[in-house]
């Protein structure tokens, strides 16, 4: 059985999904509290009216370290969320939305993490070291060793919980809508995409940053489908974020952080750096990653199509009969 069948294992039909969305969202929302708490008691002490902070000045108006763990918290409370709908709704284990194969593959999981990390601290070596002038030394070690404990502990959590929703929980969903595999490649990378759209980042670079988000769901999306699993979509997406937290900040990105550190350049999007990550440095590592696990039938995995296996037929049969 492969990665998205597995939705036939348990209870699938489409609005157990869209339940099970509204309940992953409602538990994000009650994370999201104790940031909201704390930026009112900030704005009160500082006499600050909370209303006229737009959302990018909000998003930095804590300290720091504070700022951070009370953003990723919001994602503990969406993998509990996650858990329960899986668990009860579905009636399913959670492996089922990770991976196709007996067991997670933790070995894949760390191939991608340690590749994509050390690739992504050598892009940002690279960059300093040919513009200095963009950054600013950041590191104070007491702020920086605080923000590694949040950072390994919460960051592959946030990450974790993005690939499960859109890789594989709406990856199966779509899936399980469509019978096919292209619908949900592309509804979880445009739905993925239009989730970043609210980042500080789009509001200072621009809407047609969008297309790198979107590409990057596209990317992770093919990652997922070609693996019949999601260990290394886990990999890559954990070491892109925890890298960039504890290496580079800027004063108009989502997360701010007492990182090594700061780039003080002006916001720019030049087009090159649009079409270097997505057309061309995925694509490789995507012929990297095929290379490395011997992926085959590239139109069948991402284009085929496919019917409901005849032990769920005869069980939704049943199910009418009685």
């Amino acid at each position: 059985m492969d990665f998205i069948k597995q939705a036939y294992n348990g209870k699938n039909e489409f609005w157990r999904y869209l339940i099970g969305a509204l309940i992953v969202f409602t538990a994000s929302s009650v994370g999201q509290i104790p940031f909201i708490i704390a930026v009112f008691v900030k704005a009160i002490k500082d006499g600050t009216n909370v209303y006229s902070l737009d959302e990018t000045n909000m998003m930095s108006y804590l300290e720091p370290n504070l700022n951070i763990f009370l953003l990723l918290l919001s994602f503990v409370f969406a993998l509990f969320g996650l858990w329960i709908t899986v668990k009860y709704l579905h009636q399913q284990a959670l492996k089922i939305i990770i991976t196709a194969r007996k067991k997670i593959d933790w070995k894949r999981f760390g191939f991608a993490f340690l590749f994509w990390g050390i690739i992504s601290v050598g892009m940002i070596y690279a960059d300093y070291a040919t513009n200095p002038e963009n950054y600013e030394w950041n590191f104070e070690l007491n702020r920086f060793l605080i923000l590694c404990v949040i950072a390994i502990v919460l960051v592959p959590i946030q990450t974790s919980v993005e690939e499960l929703v859109f890789r594989g929980y709406l990856m199966q969903a779509f899936g399980f809508l469509a019978k096919n595999r292209w619908f949900p490649l592309v509804m979880t990378s445009v739905i993925f995409g239009g989730m970043h759209v609210f980042n500080p980042e789009v509001g200072k670079l621009g809407y047609s940053i969008m297309i790198y988000y979107i590409g990057t769901g596209f990317f992770l999306g093919i990652l997922t489908l070609m693996d019949e699993g999601m260990e290394l979509s886990l990999g890559f997406h954990a070491a892109n974020n925890l890298f960039t937290a504890l290496l580079v900040t800027a004063n108009w990105t989502a997360f701010q952080t007492h990182s090594v550190l700061k780039d003080v350049s002006d916001p720019s999007l030049e087009f090159i750096d649009l079409v270097l990550p997505v057309f061309i440095i995925y694509p490789i590592l995507l012929l990297i990653f095929a290379k490395v696990y011997k992926w085959t039938n590239w139109k069948e995995k991402l284009f085929g199509t496919f019917n409901l296996p005849k032990s769920t037929i005869n069980e939704i049969g049943n199910s009418k009969a009685e």
